[in-house]
């Protein structure tokens, strides 16, 4: 077990490169969504893209590492390893960054730091920026970022263990 375990972890310049382009594939998944539906927000279209490429950041890495873990015995699993597994982080981190942000909103009107009350509303507003994320945040996923994420499939189906 250890040995697959350390078998998966890709090479650091892949990793980084792969962030990197991962980033920003979301992050412009996002705001061509956000500009093919006419958003009005203009102004607060590039925050939503960072946001995106900041969860496309964080979440590449853990993504490789789980689809190579997965599909390092069954080189015929890798595409489903990596579509599975990138989709969940990015969906995962993206939706985390979301809710932090949130909190960090409704903060304000909280109460003090680590009382009861303030568990009971850090818990609260989390789940409900997750929900929300959910309902609302998912479509700017989706047409670009499904294109992105089967790109991204293919690669790690093609490219050499």
């Amino acid at each position: 077990m250890r040995r697959a375990l350390a078998d998966a972890l890709p090479r650091w310049k892949v990793t980084i490169a792969g962030s990197l382009a991962w980033g920003m594939a979301l992050g412009l998944s996002a705001v061509l969504t956000l500009l093919l539906e006419g958003w009005v927000a203009i102004d607060n279209i590039g925050r939503v893209g960072a946001l995106y490429a900041a969860g496309g950041v964080i979440a590449f890495p853990p993504g490789l590492y789980l689809a190579r873990l997965l599909s390092r015995a069954r080189p015929d699993t890798a595409f489903t390893a990596a579509f599975f597994c990138f989709a969940v982080a990015s969906i995962g981190a993206t939706s985390l960054l979301f809710a932090m942000h949130y909190r960090l909103y409704y903060s304000t009107w909280h109460g003090g730091p680590f009382s009861i009350e303030w568990y009971f509303q850090f818990f609260f507003t989390t789940l409900a920026a997750l929900y929300q994320f959910l309902v609302l945040g998912m479509r700017l996923f989706v047409p670009f970022g499904l294109l992105a994420l089967f790109a991204v499939s293919l690669w790690h189906t093609r490219a050499k263990r």
